[in-house]
């Protein structure tokens, strides 16, 4: 099956967000279907997934937009797909007390919001056709869906889907043009649905049930899906309602839509201009939704904000990576050793931790973030290319480059340096150790500024003055553990690094940590000083 691009030119017989499927596409996915008969629907769309590289952005193949996807095709009668194997929407019961049984309310508990569990959900759609004015449509991607309790009552009911496709307003309120919505479009969630169930009237209900949902949305996403939320859109019909609550809640009006709905494969004017609200989650949310690199995920610890770092130019990582040797041969290269180290360096202070991630993220880039990093080409390199690349490359060299110039880029005075050894866990070859590495790591946030290979026939001490060569340690804190308490250490850091040290005492100086017994600091402590 060919392979085709998201964003391409054709329009295609039918256009998704994530892809426009041509007729030569349709034909391709028939003779899939031919070639093998006994394949479900879960086997077709896995199989397209892997061909059309269609992942989630948590790295997972996109199952369930793929056969949403097929399912739309076999609609307009372009497609003829297998039968069924499950009733859809069947779930088995929560056991009693499960975890996913509806918490039981404390005694007094006040107001509260969380997620609906699965054997609510009936009475939640119910309660919605019954009491909201659009009734219960169904969600289009991504969805969650919350109830607010009081006391153990249901007083609200909240849902929540993917962002409208197209949003003139938003879209121009954040900065980004359609190649980069279409890469960062998942970061935003549409408030479909909110509805105050009838009860008693309650001061400030709805703007407490707002705030209470947007505290935990991202956390509930990134659970969920993947991936966190970075800023939340609705939008207010300004006929039946004024959208008081939103604006108590801290949401900013960006004026009316054109009036335009979406059905099926197009749109058509329903005449009826709907106000938009946003809230971003994050102070920063516009900037990183706008950004030329991705914004960090929350289940990875990024080490810095690559948006932020000078990139090119003088001092810039480009310039200090450009004089790392090309270790393959000169025939058949596609991607110049420089782009791929750019990019690999970028991802993984992105917090990127292994060759799919890389590639991964990579494949996010707009091709002008690509074209920033060295990329001659509109797509980045594969994953086998980083890995067959990074495995070859002089990973000494490269790493004493980049930790210099990431050390240059703010100063170290007052900061926190770690000294510490750890063994390459899964390295081991076949008939060699595992290598132990030696790693200078700021407190702050985890970055490496440099590692030292420690050989089998020696340990970590004498390793300290080679590892911290090419740094400037000037006003810096230096800590270890018990092991690099030696006087040599502590010699060269004060004297010649012009550093502070923090060095434990124990039983591998008897005659030290006697001395200091001695001298009984406890009736001199540092608050005292």
């Amino acid at each position: 099956m060919p392979r085709r691009r998201q964003g391409t030119d054709d329009p295609g017989l039918l256009r998704s967000p994530h892809r426009a499927v041509t007729a030569e596409d349709v034909a391709a996915i028939q003779a899939v279907m031919g070639a093998h008969p006994q394949w479900g629907r879960y086997a077709l769309s896995r199989h397209l997934c892997q061909v059309w590289e269609w992942r989630r952005p948590d790295g997972t193949w996109n199952h369930r937009a793929c056969r949403h996807l097929l399912e739309r095709l076999a609609a307009q009668h372009l497609l003829t797909l297998p039968p069924r194997q499950s009733t859809p929407g069947r779930r088995l019961a929560w056991p009693p007390g499960g975890a996913g049984a509806p918490p039981s309310p404390a005694p007094g508990a006040g107001l509260a919001v969380r997620l609906v569990c699965p054997e609510e959900r009936p009475r939640w759609r119910a309660l919605l056709a019954e009491h909201h004015y659009l009734g219960c449509a169904p969600t289009v991607g991504e969805a969650l869906c919350y109830v607010a309790t009081d006391e153990g009552q249901w007083v609200a009911l909240l849902g929540w889907a993917a962002a409208a496709l197209k949003c003139q307003a938003r879209d121009a309120w954040i900065g980004w043009d359609a190649a980069l919505k279409a890469r960062r479009l998942h970061l935003v969630a549409n408030n479909v649905r909110f509805l105050r169930l009838p009860g008693p009237p309650r001061p400030n209900l709805a703007s407490q049930v707002l705030a209470r949902t947007l505290r935990r949305l991202s956390a509930d996403w990134q659970a969920r899906y993947g991936h966190p939320i970075l800023l939340a859109e609705t939008f207010v019909d300004p006929a039946r309602f004024r959208g008081t609550c939103y604006r108590a809640a801290g949401w900013v009006p960006l004026g009316l839509t054109k009036g335009y709905g979406r059905r099926h494969n197009g749109y058509y004017a329903h005449g009826t201009p709907k106000r938009l609200f946003v809230r971003p989650l994050r102070p920063d949310a516009a900037r990183q939704l706008a950004a030329p690199f991705p914004p960090p995920r929350q289940e990875v610890r990024a080490m810095v904000d690559v948006n932020r770092l000078p990139l090119d130019g003088a001092g810039g990582l480009l310039e200090v990576l450009r004089t790392l040797p090309d270790p393959r041969k000169r025939r058949g290269i596609r991607h110049s050793v420089l782009s791929i180290l750019a990019l690999a360096t970028c991802a993984c202070l992105a917090g990127a931790r292994n060759f799919e991630a890389i590639a991964q993220w990579a494949a996010e880039l707009a091709p002008e973030a690509l074209r920033r990093l060295g990329c001659r080409r509109r797509t980045p390199p594969s994953e086998p290319t980083f890995r067959r690349v990074l495995q070859r490359a002089d990973a000494a060299a490269l790493d004493q480059a980049v930790g210099a110039w990431l050390a240059a880029q703010a100063p170290l005075v007052g900061q926190g340096i770690a000294l510490d050894g750890k063994t390459v866990r899964g390295a081991r070859a076949a008939a060699q150790p595992a290598p132990h590495l030696l790693s200078a790591v700021l407190h702050a946030t985890g970055l490496v500024l440099a590692q030292q290979a420690v050989g089998a026939k020696t340990n970590e001490i004498p390793c300290v003055p080679p590892l911290l060569a090419g740094l400037d340690l000037t006003g810096a804190v230096v800590t270890a553990d018990a092991l690099h308490t030696q006087t040599e250490t502590a010699r060269y850091l004060v004297e010649e690094k012009h550093a502070d040290y923090v060095l434990p005492v124990k039983d591998n100086q008897p005659t030290l940590k006697q001395d200091i017994a001695a001298l009984g600091l406890d009736a001199f402590p540092p608050a005292a000083h």
